[in-house]
């Protein structure tokens, strides 16, 4: 999933030096979305790993 993020980031960059700004700032929301996705997720499987031990 965090390969997901850096594509979608690196998408933003191309396309924020191209000047594509519309393709630049839909690329940097999803990349922000799957990354809090992330790191919810992160969290939720630390917590269930300290308790199942």
């Amino acid at each position: 999933m965090l390969g997901w993020v850096v594509m979608f980031l690196v998408v933003a960059l191309i396309a924020g030096i191209l000047g594509f700004t519309g393709i630049m700032a839909a690329s940097a929301e999803i990349a922000k979305i799957i990354f809090f996705i992330f790191i919810i997720l992160f969290i939720i499987s630390f917590i269930v790993n300290l308790f199942r031990r």
